[in-house]
């Protein structure tokens, strides 16, 4: 088996109906004096922002419309909820050959992901019920 392992843990993404109503639970309820302004990610029909924490971050995701990949999330769960766990690996094409090597569902192809580096995402079924997100280490600053 090859030495591919995770990185550290990057994010935790939960799916909001309302991305200003969570950026405001999380300030007001929570004391988040971190929170990157919310942007548009038209390929991925979200809108999200970041609450920045001393040791990870929370990605909050608002689908943009009705076909967003996580308009059904919400559909079911229509006050939000955890939807993926990221997770940083050093390269993402040697991640996907290893999950594919490991029998893990791959869901779509590597693309650039909210923080500007590759991604994948691994089916729950491979992991416990958890949708988890592989994310390259950014270079540089994060």
């Amino acid at each position: 088996m090859s030495e591919f392992k995770l990185g550290p843990l990057n994010h935790v993404g939960v799916a909001v109906p309302d991305l200003e109503e969570a950026c405001e639970t999380y300030r007001t309820l929570y004391g988040a004096t971190d929170i990157t302004t919310p942007f548009d990610m038209p390929e991925q029909g979200v809108k999200v922002c970041f609450v920045n924490l001393p040791n990870a971050q929370i990605e909050l995701i608002e689908p943009l419309n009705a076909e967003s990949p996580i308009a059904n999330f919400i559909t079911k769960n229509p006050k939000g909820g955890q939807h993926h766990v990221c997770f940083e690996v050093d390269d993402i094409n040697q991640a996907v050959d290893e999950m594919n090597k490991r029998g893990a569902t791959v869901l779509g192809k590597p693309r650039i992901g909210a923080h500007g580096t590759m991604i994948i995402f691994v089916h729950p079924k491979n992991s416990n019920g958890v949708l988890i997100e592989l994310m390259e280490t950014p270079k540089g600053d994060h």
